[in-house]
């Protein structure tokens, strides 16, 4: 598999980090904290699914509790209203940033 650049992606995550690989992703601003990414499977990897049907996921935790996961093979809605813009922490999170009028 392949991670895909997507015109939406607002981050790359792990950039500075070596020893990961990059992930550009959609941070989507809302309260839940959701994150969104995209990859690509070979072909190969397409033909092994369409029989088996059966992806694998594996997650690093560091041994903190699992967060919900949630894979999709349609594009999710990443359109933001003004309301709903944020900007990164110093941790990387999504701030929610109240605008003056």
């Amino acid at each position: 598999m392949q991670i895909m650049d997507f015109p939406e992606v607002t981050v790359v995550i792990a950039k500075d980090q070596p020893q990961y690989r990059p992930l550009p992703a959609h941070r989507h601003g809302d309260q839940k904290g959701r994150i969104t990414c995209c990859w690509k499977l070979t072909w190969k990897e397409r033909i092994r699914v369409l029989f088996s049907g059966v992806i694998w996921h594996q997650i690093l935790t560091f041994k903190q509790p699992l967060q919900p996961q949630l894979l999709m093979v349609e594009k999710p809605d990443m359109s933001r209203s003004p309301a709903d813009k944020c900007e990164t922490s110093p941790i990387g999170d999504c701030v929610k940033v109240e605008r003056a009028a």
